[in-house]
């Protein structure tokens, strides 16, 4: 993963334990999710109907779209039920101490 130019999204307390929180970095829609711990960047619209996935379950790694129900991996983006069948971009996050950063430059994979 190459460097790329990370921007401040939130702090860390105000993501929910299991939970997302919608966003905006340069004008794209960004779901900030944690999970187990962990922090993801996600897309924020769906793959199949173009809504915010910020709105849906977050369990065991995956978003799910509020929807019509398809689970999304937070590390990879792939949908692993349908209706979605196409994966949604990911995005390389940074914690610097209570601050969450996301770089639409880097993909995680």
């Amino acid at each position: 993963m190459s460097e790329g130019t990370f921007t401040r999204v939130c702090a860390l307390g105000d993501l929910p334990e299991e939970g997302a929180l919608g966003v905006e970095v340069g004008g794209t829609p960004v779901a900030v999710v944690r999970s187990e711990g962990e922090v993801y960047a996600i897309s924020d619209i769906c793959s199949h109907a173009e809504v915010n996935l910020s709105e849906g379950e977050v369990e065991d790694g995956t978003i799910e779209c509020w929807l019509h129900g398809s689970c999304f991996e937070l590390t990879s983006g792939k949908p692993i039920n349908p209706p979605a069948v196409q994966a949604v971009p990911t995005y390389a996050v940074k914690i610097d101490g209570d601050d969450v950063l996301v770089s639409l430059d880097t993909t995680s994979s």
